[in-house]
């Protein structure tokens, strides 16, 4: 068959596609437009959830980064079966249903949970505190800054490191100075998938640390709150986080790993 009509027969399936994936998106810059955006974002709703999500995001993407970025390395490192069971548990939770894993989350870190007792004895409250979203966040973030920085890891040549402990230098300089470099697309790339995930956390949020107002009401639960009385403010919290995720998705293809890449 000629390869030009295989072509254009594609772009039929992959044009419904692009449409499905499209049409909601014009939908809601279409509806909302400049004056009801603004309208929207004179509710005070907005600005409480503004600061609440990106305030436990941003503690949630150092989170992940600092505790992450060891695992990635290990997992890049680790052989046979240890590191594959290690790599599908870290990878659970992107197919976990967010009702689950916020329900997970409140069995381990509630008051009556799995923990409940040995953090009441050290005087932490979590479940339905800033500190429930943040570690709700983590959940649902972590796999995604996991995936890409491991990719990154494993693509370092290892020729570049035995040439560098050859040369006398040491595990950690050796990590800093040649293997981090050369990975840090990868990481620069999962931090920004993380950080979109962890802004965008619903579920999980919703049943580990409630909808509250001014304290745990992230930028999805004031939409969801918002539809039940200013459906402007709720079209211009979702125009922030198209905005937002549109931009860190820029930020991936401009700074992660080039297509075609060795």
């Amino acid at each position: 068959m000629n390869p030009s009509l295989v072509r254009r027969l594609l772009w039929l399936p992959s044009a419904l596609l692009l449409a499905l994936i499209g049409a909601p998106l014009v939908a809601l810059l279409w509806r909302t437009g400049v004056t009801a955006l603004g309208q929207g974002l004179a509710n005070p709703l907005v600005g409480a959830a503004l600061r609440t999500s990106f305030a436990t995001s941003v503690l949630a993407l150092v989170l992940v980064i600092a505790l992450g970025t060891p695992l990635a390395w290990l997992l890049a490192h680790e052989r046979g079966r240890l590191g594959s069971w290690l790599e599908l548990l870290a990878q659970l939770p992107v197919v976990l249903p967010p009702s689950m894993a916020g329900l997970s989350l409140l069995l381990a870190f509630g008051r009556r949970g799995l923990l409940g007792p040995l953090l009441e004895s050290l005087g932490l409250e979590i479940a339905f505190t800033q500190k429930a979203v943040v570690l709700a966040q983590v959940l649902v973030a972590a796999p995604f800054y996991l995936q890409l920085a491991t990719a990154g890891f494993r693509g370092v040549d290892e020729r570049y490191v035995q040439v560098a402990r050859t040369l006398g230098s040491g595990p950690w300089r050796t990590f800093s100075r040649i293997t981090l470099p050369l990975a840090l697309p990868s990481i620069l790339a999962g931090a920004a998938l993380a950080w979109a995930r962890a802004l965008g956390e619903f579920g999980a949020t919703l049943m580990f640390a409630g909808n509250l107002e001014g304290s745990t009401q992230t930028l999805p639960l004031a939409i969801y709150s918002a539809l039940e009385s200013d459906v402007r403010a709720a079209q211009a919290l979702s125009v922030i986080l198209l905005a937002v995720a549109l931009v860190l998705l820029v930020l991936v293809r401009t700074f992660g790993p080039k297509r075609g890449a060795a």
